[in-house]
C-alpha cells in the first residue's frame, strides 16, 4: 500500500469517525450518511428514513462550530442535501434530539432566561416585523388558504381540509370568547385580517386590530372593505404597546412568540387596564413543555427576536395582574399537520419561489415548514390556547359545552 493512499484511508476514516460523533450529539438519528467522496454508511442498524449527503467536506466543519445554523445554512445553499423524504427526515432528526436532551431542564431554563433578556423595543419589533412578515403577500398567497391565515389550523373532522380546519380555527376562537353582537374586541397582532373578519362577519361585533406589519393591514383592509364589513372592522397599523382603548374581548392568535419574554409583564398590565371587568380574553401561542430558548438558525433567518415561551413563562403575562385562568387547550398535533399541510402546498410552488427570491431563499423556507411540523410532532414545540378573564368576574362558563355545541355564529 503506497503512503498516498495509506493517507487517503486514514482521512475517510477520520472523515466518518467525526461525522459519526456529531450524530451522536444529535441523538443517533435512523439516517444514512454520504460523504463528498462517496462513501456511504448507516447511523444506527435500524433503516434509515432518508440520506443526508455531505456535498462538501467543509459542511461538516459548519455543523461543527453551530449544528443547528451549521445545518440549516449548508442546506440552504446546497452544501447538504437530503434524498428521501425530508419531513420524515426532519421528524427522525427532531425525535432523535428530543429524546437525548430528555430530562434537562435548568441548563435549558438559564439559557432561555438569558437568551430572553434582549429586549424587542419598537424599533427592534418593527424590522422583526418586516423581516419575516413583509417579504410580500403574493409570496404567502401561493401557500396559504384563501384566507391567508398563518396560525394553527384546527382539524374538528379528520378528513378537513386546510382551509375548512382553518375556519374550523377561527370559530373555535370565536366560541371560547362568547361573543355577541355589539361588543367590541381589540386584537393584538391580526395577521392579513382573518380572525377579524370572521368575528365581525359571524358574530356582527366590532373589532379593532392592531399590527405593524404595512403588507398584512393593506391587504385586511382590502377584505374588509371587499366583504363589506369595514364599518365594524377598524384596522390599525401600529404596535400592540400603543393600544389605549377598552373592549369586551381581547384576544391575541400567533403573537406572543415575538412579544419578547420581558414584554409578557408589560403586555399584562395592557390587557388589564383594556380590559372591561366582565370581559374575556385569549392568547394563542407557540409553546414549550419547558422553558429553552429559541433555535439560533431559526431566530438568524426566520423569526428574529422571537421567543417560544413555557407555560410557565406564560403566566408572566397574567399572575402580576392576577388576571384568572380560565381554561388551557393545547393544540400540538393540529400544528403539527398544519405545517405539514404548508409543507405539502409549497413544494408545489417551490419552483415558483426560487424564480422570486432565490433558490437558497426557498430551500429554507422548505426546511423551515418541515422542522416545525417535526417540532410539534416531537413535542418540541407546543401549542397553547389561554383563556382568562379580570379577577372576581363571574361573566364565565360553567363549562366547556359552549365550545362545541351549536352552529357557527350561533353564540
Amino acid at each position: 500500500m503506497s503512503v498516498e493512499t495509506s493517507h487517503i484511508l486514514a482521512e475517510h476514516a477520520f472523515d466518518r469517525s467525526l461525522v459519526r460523533w456529531i450524530m451522536k450529539r444529535v441523538g443517533n438519528p435512523s439516517i444514512s450518511i454520504r460523504l463528498w467522496n462517496g462513501d456511504e454508511f448507516w447511523v444506527t442498524e435500524t433503516r434509515p428514513v432518508a440520506c443526508m449527503e455531505f456535498c462538501e467536506r467543509r459542511a461538516v466543519f459548519e455543523l461543527l462550530r453551530s449544528p443547528s445554523v451549521g445545518f440549516g445554512e449548508c442546506y440552504s445553499t446546497g452544501l447538504i442535501e437530503i434524498h428521501g423524504d425530508l419531513l420524515a427526515f426532519a421528524n427522525e432528526v427532531t425525535s432523535a434530539i428530543t429524546r437525548q436532551r430528555d430530562g434537562r431542564y435548568y441548563g435549558p431554563r438559564i439559557r432561555s432566561m438569558l437568551y430572553a433578556i434582549r429586549s424587542n423595543t419598537l424599533a427592534r419589533s418593527w424590522r422583526n416585523v418586516h423581516h419575516h412578515y413583509d417579504l410580500g403577500n403574493e409570496f404567502y398567497k401561493l401557500w396559504l388558504d384563501e384566507r391567508m391565515v398563518y396560525t394553527c389550523a384546527y382539524f374538528d373532522t379528520p378528513g378537513a381540509s386546510l382551509a375548512e380546519a382553518q375556519v374550523a380555527k377561527l370559530e373555535h376562537v370565536c366560541r371560547k370568547l362568547k361573543l355577541r353582537p355589539g361588543q367590541k374586541v381589540i386584537e393584538a397582532g391580526c395577521g392579513w385580517g382573518a380572525l377579524a373578519l370572521h368575528m365581525a362577519e359571524h358574530y356582527g361585533v366590532n373589532v379593532v386590530a392592531y399590527n405593524n406589519s404595512s403588507e398584512q393591514v393593506a391587504f385586511a383592509r382590502e377584505k374588509a372593505a371587499a366583504n363589506g364589513v369595514d364599518n365594524l372592522v377598524r384596522f390599525v397599523e401600529d404596535d400592540y404597546r400603543n393600544i389605549d382603548e377598552r373592549c369586551d374581548a381581547f384576544v391575541s392568535v400567533g403573537m406572543l412568540e415575538h412579544v419578547g419574554l420581558t414584554n409578557f409583564r408589560r403586555l399584562g398590565e395592557l390587557i388589564k387596564r383594556s380590559l372591561k371587568p366582565e370581559g374575556i380574553g385569549l392568547i394563542h401561542s407557540i409553546g414549550r413543555s419547558h422553558p429553552q430558548r429559541m433555535d439560533p438558525w431559526i431566530v438568524k433567518h426566520i423569526f428574529p427576536g422571537g421567543h417560544v415561551p413555557s407555560l410557565g413563562e406564560m403566566m408572566a403575562v397574567f399572575e402580576p395582574q392576577q388576571l384568572s385562568i380560565l381554561d388551557v387547550e393545547n393544540l400540538r398535533p393540529h400544528y403539527a399537520r398544519t405545517c405539514a399541510m404548508w409543507l405539502e402546498n409549497f413544494e408545489t410552488v417551490a419552483d415558483e419561489v426560487a424564480e422570486m427570491y432565490g433558490e437558497a431563499f426557498a430551500r429554507m423556507w422548505r426546511l423551515y415548514l418541515a422542522g416545525s411540523s417535526a417540532g410539534f410532532q416531537s413535542g418540541t414545540l407546543q401549542l397553547y390556547q389561554v383563556l382568562f378573564a379580570p379577577r372576581g368576574s363571574n361573566n364565565v362558563p360553567w363549562t366547556r359545552d359552549y365550545q362545541y355545541l351549536g352552529e357557527p355564529g350561533t353564540h
